[in-house]
């Protein structure tokens, strides 16, 4: 049986597919569409990170395909209603890349509060900006908003909690009344309530039409002042050109984002000068660990999924 891998994968996880199965490896290869869609004239598997887009067009090329294995969690680049109707098994890596993101998230919200890192050229060349730079705020007893409470964010309110903030947290899928709530140490509210209290706020939750900029101009505006953002989920959840102005504007201290509507950034993008921003290339989930636990997993679900193929 033949498994394609299109994104970089870890090698020792490879190695152990190329054990027991014909493996084409290469990394480059989500690049290269048409060499990618004749590549799965004959395979059985396809690997795939967040750039390739598995559709319908792409699943048309590939007769023979049984499994696709996501090295991530987020599926929006597979459509997975056209797998479902070949009979195609998807398979995430969930959980893997939990605590990678989690501490992004942590990081990220020390490094948007305190506001004192971005000064080195500044310091090196003989300025003093002291005073500028001594209004920083601690991340001991502020107020974190978790939007989305699955692995993830669980896990964020976890290490949050442990250097001392409070936790609040909304998801539509868990009722109000639900005991995770008050087993997890943290307080629910609703959307808007949260974002009202929160010095910041941290997004949790796929990409899908009623998620589509809920971080929009209007909500933004309801956030307290001088608050901080960070989005690892999915670019599309937040409206950049809003934020952009929130950011201009100083509603918003701060932002992080690791994903963004069009990926690679396109040129002219309106968040290009936005002040207090950190920009980062789709990379929160992944560290050398993570990576290692990702790719791990996904092999060994993906040979264990073909296995049981050949057995039918």
């Amino acid at each position: 049986m033949r498994i394609v891998i299109t994104e970089f994968m870890d090698e020792a996880a490879v190695a152990s597919l190329a054990r027991q199965f014909d493996v084409r490896y290469d990394a480059k290869l989500v690049d290269r569409r048409d060499d990618l869609a004749a590549a799965l004239a004959d395979a059985d598997a396809l690997i795939v990170r967040n750039r390739t887009q598995v559709d319908a067009a792409l699943l048309a090329r590939a007769p023979q395909l049984r499994v696709v294995g996501r090295l991530g969690v987020g599926l929006d680049n597979i459509d997975v209603a056209a797998c479902a109707a070949r009979g195609i098994e998807v398979i995430p890596a969930t959980g893997a890349n939990a605590l990678a993101v989690a501490e992004y998230v942590v990081c990220t919200t020390m490094l948007l509060l305190r506001g004192a890192y971005q000064s080195s050229a500044a310091v090196a060349a003989g300025k003093w900006p002291r005073a500028a730079l001594s209004e920083g705020r601690e991340i001991a007893g502020k107020t974190l908003g978790v939007v989305g409470f699955g692995g993830i964010g669980r896990l964020v309110v976890k290490l949050a909690q442990g250097l001392g903030m409070k936790a609040i947290v909304t998801d539509p899928a868990i009722a109000a009344d639900a005991p995770v709530w008050r087993a997890s140490g943290v307080a629910y509210r609703g959307l808007d309530d949260l974002l009202a209290e929160s010095d910041a706020v941290t997004l949790h939750v796929p990409l899908v039409p009623e998620t589509r900029h809920l971080l929009s101009a209007g909500r933004m505006a309801r956030m307290k002042r001088g608050a901080v953002l960070i989005n690892t989920a999915r670019g599309g959840v937040i409206d950049e050109a809003a934020l952009a102005e929130a950011l201009a504007g100083g509603q918003l201290a701060g932002a992080a984002l690791d994903v963004f509507e069009t990926e690679p950034l396109p040129a002219g993008s309106p968040l290009a000068g936005a002040p207090n921003l950190v920009l980062t290339p789709h990379i929160a989930g992944v560290t050398r660990e993570s990576n290692v636990r990702v790719s791990t997993l996904i092999a060994a679900k993906v040979a264990q999924a073909l296995t049981a193929c050949e057995k039918t």
